[in-house]
């Protein structure tokens, strides 16, 4: 009868051929008999329940028979019966059937069952070997048949929305695991069936805490699953490194280090979610270089969103650098590299690898990549007109995308202009140069009129050309687009009013702006302060201003650990500037005293520095030491050639020395206007050279030009910001 059911319902009965099946390896002999009416019995509840609609639900006694049956009929154990049965009905999708099947397995006696046969040590007997290979054997299977029902009993719960109980019930079968096997799943004789079960609560768990909220107890189990021993694949490790990567990085939830327990002797031991998940990645970037997982891009992207956050582009280009090609585009690859070198400070690199990517065989069109080169450019005088051609190219390729591109592209192509226009051979070309500028900066803010970084950028250039009514105006712009939260735009203003001669109103505007910054921003803000109270000539004020920022200064070197990392920002000040500040302070006071003590503070802050070289010339000019003062001056000029205010002073001390060094004044004075333009007092010492030369009509025009620009000098150079 058995038989003829299972020739005629062979594919119904397939799932519990596989479990009678699986039974049967730790079973005793067994009668034909009871194994036939075990077959048939589950035969007869397949069969009744491919003919019943699904959501027929076996009751109470059928249970109880079918765990007889078994019972008697396979020599299985209470447990052992029900986790068969439990697992036909779930393979049936009888979920909630299942579970009242699964309910009534007693996890903690199927423990100590299992518990001395398969943690006790391995005779060393080899008469013995095979009896114990068997005995062990059965034990492994009968414990993977408990442990799957309680697997299958969390999934069950879990179909069923109870995420809570069903993660409850998956951390029970890893708690029985690790009672089982007290010294951890062995590499080698573990049979499959329970190999699978433990992995798959491993990477369930984590899941399941997460879906019900309880997000430690979802790190607990991340961690739980990767340091202990539970002999995992690379695949599923690697899925679950990956899952808590992603955790730690997104989950909102901050993780406290691993505990002690789990700590080995000089091992690395990450303090935040952002270093655990960096070390995650790149462990999974490790594995796919020793060839043990398959590339996945994603982690790539993590692993760039988590170094981009924590500042370590430079980390995040060596990893890109070790990519095997073919995995990127070069192209790609070479515009990621760019960028990681363009935020790590290092330009030039950054600019070099854009030039291979905008050559005429490569992408010469790439409008984001013509853009950051662009924006590089404006950065330093001497590419002003390389970056020009860029931004050119990608103004003429936005043409036909969004209005935005095409702003930053002539944003870029004013900046650089205006830089270009710092170099210019003659006034003529810097007038035309400086007027182009203006024009491109306008057509961009006429296509993005509230983007702050243009608006600045539009009043640093109103302001360089002495056009101080529409740089304030900017500048106020840029502080109600900002907030006040920027303090650069507060510098702006300051300059503005101080140039404007309205050092009151500066004073309320550097209060208001103490206000709106924080702490460490407000070192460039004391400065300017102090500077203030030395234009109103009041020296004590000053004094006590200078005092303020130096105690903010060697809090902030205190708080950064070394001085390199305050100066390395240009929002900081450094102890060396508030030093050399005070020294010319005390200088033109005449206190020499006083100047030459902040002065030794400063060179031995920093030997060789043109700024304190010139500060020396100037107290050893002040005390009508002439010779010694040009000595500074020129070893400031030696230690930074385009040192205008050294040259400045060079050029005035020699057009003293009489008519055969009026030559040699004047050149040094033209090269000073050709640095800054801007710089009174080299339009003024150079009309007296003209003077003594004859040329008065030219003298008139120094002297004009020296007046005008000290109507609207600033306290610090516009140049500075």
């Amino acid at each position: 009868m058995a038989a003829a059911a299972e020739s005629d319902n062979g594919s119904e009965v397939s799932p519990t051929a596989a479990a009678a099946r699986d039974s049967a390896a730790v079973a005793s002999p067994v009668k034909a008999k009871a194994k036939a009416r075990a077959l048939e019995l589950e035969t007869s509840a397949s069969a009744a329940s491919a003919s019943e609609s699904s959501e027929a639900k076996i009751d109470d006694g059928n249970i109880q028979e079918a765990e007889s049956s078994l019972r008697e009929g396979l020599s299985l154990n209470y447990e052992e019966a029900r986790a068969l049965l439990g697992r036909l009905e779930y393979q049936r999708g009888n979920v909630e059937a299942a579970l009242r099947v699964f309910d009534g397995i007693d996890l903690q006696a199927a423990i100590q069952r299992f518990q001395p046969s398969l943690s006790e040590k391995p005779p060393s007997k080899r008469s013995n070997k095979l009896r114990s290979d068997s005995s062990n054997s059965g034990s492994q299977h009968a414990a993977s048949l408990v442990l799957e029902a309680i697997y299958l009993k969390s999934m069950s719960l879990h179909k069923l929305g109870k995420a809570m109980e069903a993660a409850r019930q998956c951390r029970s079968v890893l708690d029985a695991v690790e009672s089982i096997f007290q010294r951890g799943i062995p590499d080698v004789m573990v049979e499959q069936k329970l190999q699978e079960t433990v992995s798959k609560s491993v990477e369930l768990l984590p899941e399941l805490w997460k879906q019900a909220g309880a997000y430690q107890e979802a790190l607990v189990s991340y961690r739980r699953a990767l340091l202990s021993q539970w002999n995992l694949d690379d695949d599923c490790c690697t899925r679950i490194q990956k899952r808590f990567a992603v955790f730690l990085l997104y989950g909102g939830v901050e993780a406290s280090p691993p505990s002690l327990a789990s700590q080995t002797e000089c091992s690395y031991v990450p303090k935040n979610n952002l270093e655990e998940a960096i070390l995650l990645l790149m462990i999974l970037l490790k594995k796919w270089y020793l060839g043990k997982t398959s590339w996945d891009p994603s982690v790539m992207e993590h692993l760039t969103f988590a170094l981009s956050l924590c500042g370590q582009t430079s980390v995040l280009a060596n990893h890109l650098e070790e990519v095997l090609p073919g995995i990127y585009p070069r192209t790609e690859r070479w515009y990621s590299l760019a960028l990681c070198n363009y935020v790590a400070s290092h330009n030039e690199a950054a600019l070099n690898l854009l030039r291979k990517l905008l050559n005429k065989n490569e992408s010469p069109g790439d409008i984001m990549a013509l853009l950051l080169a662009a924006k590089l450019c404006s950065s330093d005088c001497s590419l002003a007109s390389e970056g020009v051609e860029y931004a050119r190219r990608a103004a003429t390729n936005a043409e036909s995308s969004d209005g935005h591109l095409k702003s930053a592209a002539l944003h870029f192509l004013g900046s650089c202009l205006a830089k270009k226009s710092r170099i210019a051979s003659s006034d003529h070309q810097r007038s035309l140069l400086q007027a182009e500028a203006l024009k491109s900066l306008n057509e961009a803010i006429s296509l993005d009129r509230h983007n702050p970084d243009l608006i600045f950028d539009m009043g640093i250039e109103y302001a360089e050309q002495r056009n101080m009514h529409a740089a304030l105006k900017c500048a106020k712009e840029f502080i109600d687009a900002t907030g006040g939260s920027v303090s650069k735009g507060w510098r702006l203003l300051l300059m503005v009013l101080s140039a404007q001669q309205r050092y009151s109103e500066a004073e309320v505007v550097t209060d208001a702006a103490l206000d709106e910054t924080t702490k460490w921003e407000q070192g460039p803000l004391l400065r300017i302060r102090a500077k203030l109270k030395v234009a109103q000539s009041l020296p004590m004020e000053a004094v006590e201003a200078y005092r303020t920022l130096l105690a903010l200064v060697q809090a902030q070197r205190k708080a950064y650990g070394t001085v390199k990392n305050v100066t390395e920002d240009d929002d900081k000040v450094s102890e060396f500037e508030v030093w050399q500040g005070l020294a010319s302070m005390y200088a033109s006071l005449s206190y020499w005293r006083d100047a030459d003590i902040c002065l030794q503070k400063a060179k031995a802050l920093k030997a060789y520095s043109a700024t304190t070289l010139y500060a020396e010339g100037y107290m050893r000019e002040a005390r009508e030491q002439t010779q010694d003062a040009l000595a500074a001056y020129f070893n400031a000029v030696s230690t930074e050639l385009e040192h205008a205010p050294s040259k400045v002073s060079i050029g005035a001390l020699l057009s003293k020395q009489g008519p055969k060094y009026l030559p040699v004044a004047r050149s040094f004075l033209s090269d000073a206007l050709r640095l800054e333009p801007t710089n009174r007092m080299a339009w003024f010492y150079l009309g007296k050279v003209h003077k003594h030369d004859g040329r008065l009509a030219d003298a008139a025009d120094c002297f004009q030009a020296a007046s005008m620009l000290e109507e609207s000098d600033p306290i610090e150079s516009f140049r500075s910001l």
